[in-house]
């Protein structure tokens, strides 16, 4: 018998009771539906952390002192000079560009309105570094740097609590009661790990620490590594560099922290991806669920055509004709299950991205997997049926009532 003669057979078997048909692929939709669904919401959940560490800046080493507690009080070490900051740019190699910078919450007023909100004192390399773009305006200039001028360059969170929709270029705000004319507005950013990226205001260095802070301490610096050189190798050098400037002696443990945004950026990345692979194993559950179901009605549907294989084989069909028939069968019940769990999986993952502020992500490989599966669910589980029916005496039967 010609397979599609066979497939012509399976079909008008499994439509003969359509209602109980679409019963019995439903494990099979949410099956194929939940692992879809959580493949294609990790894999968005992993570009969103990629985004986020970009947003952070390119190739990053962030330098900051170390805390430690004693007693249940944290202490801080003593913070980084300019100095420090000099020898790193001139005796590592590798480096792009350093900024160093200081902050502080401040309260911004410009009229009758005022923010809450975080001044942070650096350089115009600070711009490069951390990845940010001007939307308006300009970055400082050599000499606003070097004489710590009055201006500062803000957030889009800054721009639209102290100006709304108006143009704050060459507007004067006054952070902390000192005045700062407003040269720049920063591109939005958005939430990056929790925090608002774009609800702070930036000023020179020298005018943070003359006006703000009232010392030249630096409380962390910034360094891009040049393309083609190790993260790790440039981390290990500034590590000894800062060791011998801060006379730590050998075994005496850090008083900083280095922090590589190329590791963090990996490190989520596996964790999302791992975590992903265990809830898609989770709903992989469902889909053996929905498997038993398909053996489970293929094998009353074996009972209930008893008479009917009996009269087939009586006829002159060959035992694998029968398998076929059936095993055919399983398959599309499971495939008819696996297509319309991907048609729910593509609208479920598109509103739960949307819901969680996920980039979404359609990957072919998904499809392909759910689709597999459909096919592996058929051929697993209906075998048995299928090999039952293939082995029934024709005798026996004809003789079933």
């Amino acid at each position: 018998m010609l397979l599609g003669d066979l497939l012509n057979m399976a079909s008008r078997a499994i439509w003969r009771k359509p209602l109980r048909s679409i019963l019995t692929s439903l494990g099979v939709v949410i099956g194929v539906a939940s692992v879809s669904t959580m493949l294609t919401v990790g894999s968005s959940a992993t570009l969103k952390v990629k985004q986020d560490i970009s947003k952070l800046g390119s190739n990053l080493l962030t330098v900051v002192p170390g805390q430690f507690r004693f007693g249940g009080v944290r202490i801080e070490a003593k913070p980084f000079k300019p100095r420090d900051v000099e020898a790193i740019a001139a005796q590592v190699s590798g480096i792009k560009e350093i900024a160093p910078a200081s902050r502080r919450g401040v309260k911004a007023v410009f009229g009758n309105k005022n923010w809450q909100t975080t001044c942070t004192g650096s350089t115009s390399s600070f711009l490069s570094v951390r990845n940010w773009e001007l939307e308006i305006g300009r970055s400082f200039t050599e000499t606003e740097e070097k004489g710590g001028a009055a201006v500062c360059i803000i957030g889009s969170t800054v721009k639209e609590r102290l100006f709304g929709q108006g143009d704050p270029i060459g507007a004067v705000l006054r952070v902390d009661k000192a005045p700062y004319k407003v040269i720049g507005v920063l591109k939005e950013k958005g939430l990056t790990f929790g925090p608002d990226s774009d609800d702070f205001i930036l000023v020179p260095l020298k005018a943070f620490q003359r006006r703000i802070s009232g010392s030249s301490d630096i409380g962390m610096v910034y360094v891009s590594v040049q393309e083609g050189y190790s993260s790790e190798a440039v981390r290990e050098d500034i590590r000894r560099l800062l060791r011998e400037r801060r006379k730590l002696a050998p075994g005496e443990p850090d008083d900083f922290e280095i922090r590589d945004l190329k590791e963090l950026a990996e490190t989520l990345s596996s964790t999302t991806k791992t975590l992903t692979a265990f809830l898609g194993a989770i709903a992989a559950i469902s889909l053996v669920v929905g498997g038993i179901g398909i053996m489970n009605i293929m094998l009353v549907s074996v009972t209930e055509r008893t008479r009917e294989i009996g009269l087939r084989l009586a006829l002159g069909a060959r035992q694998k004709e029968i398998l076929l028939q059936f095993l055919i069968e399983a398959i599309l019940l499971s495939l008819f299950g696996g297509l319309m769990g991907l048609v729910l999986s593509l609208g479920a993952s598109y509103f739960l991205c949307k819901a969680m502020s996920l980039p979404f992500v359609l990957k072919p490989w998904v499809l392909a997997l759910g689709f597999g599966f459909s096919v592996a669910v058929g051929v697993l589980f209906g075998f048995i049926p299928a090999h039952r029916a293939s082995k029934l005496n024709p005798i026996e039967a004809l003789r079933h009532e």
